[in-house]
């Protein structure tokens, strides 16, 4: 089941009233817009965005919740298909969602076998087997460096390219024997960590998505609105930060909120998570 992170956390820094409009830019389980939802009660609505076409064919829409099949970085015209206006807030919750891991049978997993995907869309042209079958070494070396923080990139791009030469890689363990016999000495982490966040980070564009719906959001906040984000490495959370630097937000997280001991007994994938919250001053 997916367990929203730091729920609590987002219901107090989004305070959420009653009848006020609120954005979900990445639906997922539906855990955090369930509670929204909740608080803006009777009239209040949610706009609820996911690029996965199964994640919002779970759900139904109704007058209060309205589900859309997108990518976030189209999120301007989202809102303006939707006539939605008045936004008291904007959730972004940037970690991919429970279902993608264990049931989306699209390889963002590296612990069992799947075929490399790790599409967020099916539309996506690119896929994490195409980048390891086709990119040039220099590619999948820099992709590893610089979205997977990875220091032993070169070595693991060597080992996929010598790989290739063999056989096609196929499936997600198949890439995890390149990675340990590419990767040296005892690591604090499972050694495909970073290769398989790089991947998927690169395959669905991530960043420059994430680049391209921030500035968004802020022209569609009301006055006084505000944002909320939710990111899993410093990559994001680098982004989220230099963007809230902008002289248009009063910055409510003076330091990152980080989730509690409670909660990550309850929940371990939520250990890397970095909450930052603002709200919109013009």
């Amino acid at each position: 089941m997916h367990i929203p992170v730091l729920q609590k956390e987002v219901l107090q820094e989004l305070d959420p009233k009653p009848n006020e409009h609120f954005i979900d830019c990445t639906f997922g389980g539906g855990g955090h817009a369930s509670a929204i939802l909740e608080k803006i009660a009777p009239r209040g609505k949610i706009l609820c965005i996911d690029w996965s076409t199964e994640l919002v064919k779970k759900n139904k829409a109704s007058h209060n919740l309205i589900l859309v099949c997108d990518n976030f970085a189209n999120l301007k015209e989202i809102v303006r298909e939707n006539r939605f206006d008045q936004v008291s807030g904007i959730l972004f919750d940037l970690g991919y969602s429970s279902w993608h891991l264990e049931q989306s049978g699209r390889g963002f997993s590296f612990q069992r076998k799947e075929p490399l995907d790790m599409r967020y869309s099916l539309k996506n042209q690119l896929s994490a087997e195409k980048i390891l079958n086709y990119w040039s070494k220099f590619d999948i070396e820099k992709i590893l460096r610089e979205y997977g923080e990875e220091k032993f990139s070169a070595q693991i791009a060597e080992g996929i390219v010598e790989e290739r030469k063999a056989r096609a890689i196929k499936h997600t363990l198949q890439l995890v024997e390149i990675i340990k016999k590419s990767v040296r000495g005892r690591q604090r982490i499972h050694p495909a960590t970073r290769t398989f966040q790089a991947l998927r980070i690169a395959v669905n564009d991530e960043l420059n998505n994430l680049q391209k719906a921030l500035p968004q959001a802020l022209k569609i906040l009301r006055s006084g609105g505000r944002l909320v984000t939710i990111s899993f490495h410093s990559l994001e959370d680098r982004i989220v930060k230099n963007f809230l630097k902008q002289g248009s937000w009063h910055i409510l997280t003076k330091k990152p909120i980080t989730p509690s001991l409670l909660e990550l007994r309850i929940n371990p994938r939520a250990r890397s998570a970095t909450l930052r919250a603002a709200q919109k001053i013009q």
